[in-house]
């Protein structure tokens, strides 16, 4: 768990400073953290929110500073944790908590068998947005659109963290700081639509 992981461009040898983008990136999830604790204004699903993506900037710095297993763990856990939170308190608004329970081991499900299956981690959180768009646009919530902009941009964040290593030729740094901001601008938006939806 300890071994040392150079999965990036970026990353030309070990050291706290190996990957500066990568590092000083993870800024955009602590701004959005900052942004949905002021939007909460003092309501606890918004706090929860907050507070996850909070989680997400720590453990994605660390990851990117010591880069090693351990911390690469923490990396993904936080982000599938914040995903599953999400997919509890989105059921629980649209149906109830008499169903809210079901909506975590359902996405961990999808999200093991996509990884099983090659997908990677994350699919399962972008067809999970697509399901949001899906079931609001069915019953004429007009938030529908904005889960569908969050996942158009998920899709792009995704495909640049894939794109990474593919690229170092051309692009020394690489494209993963992009990953970063975008899937922060995608946790702002989901955050807010699910505040706003909580608002009196």
């Amino acid at each position: 768990m300890t071994d040392y992981v150079d999965g990036y461009c970026e990353r030309l040898a070990p050291g706290l400073w190996g990957e500066p983008l990568n590092s000083l990136s993870n800024l955009a999830f602590l701004v959005v953290a900052v942004l949905v604790w002021r939007l909460a204004n003092g309501d606890r699903t918004g706090r929860v929110l907050a507070g996850l993506i909070g989680l997400v900037f720590v453990a994605s710095t660390v990851f990117h500073l010591l880069a090693t297993r351990w911390a690469a763990v923490g990396d993904s856990g936080t982000l599938l944790l914040f995903a599953a939170v999400y997919a509890v308190l989105f059921t629980r608004e649209n149906w109830g908590p008499r169903w809210a329970w079901v909506a975590a081991p359902v996405f961990l499900a999808l999200t093991l068998v996509s990884a099983l299956l090659g997908g990677g981690l994350y699919l399962g959180a972008l067809v999970g947005l697509g399901v949001f768009a899906a079931v609001l646009a069915f019953t004429r919530d007009a938030h529908w659109t904005h889960f569908a902009v969050a996942g158009a941009i998920f899709a792009l964040s995704l495909s640049l963290r894939g794109l990474d290593r593919d690229v170092c030729v051309y692009v020394p740094a690489g494209t993963h700081f992009l990953w970063h901001l975008l899937t922060g601008v995608v946790l702002y938006l989901v955050s807010r639509t699910l505040v706003r939806r909580n608002s009196p």
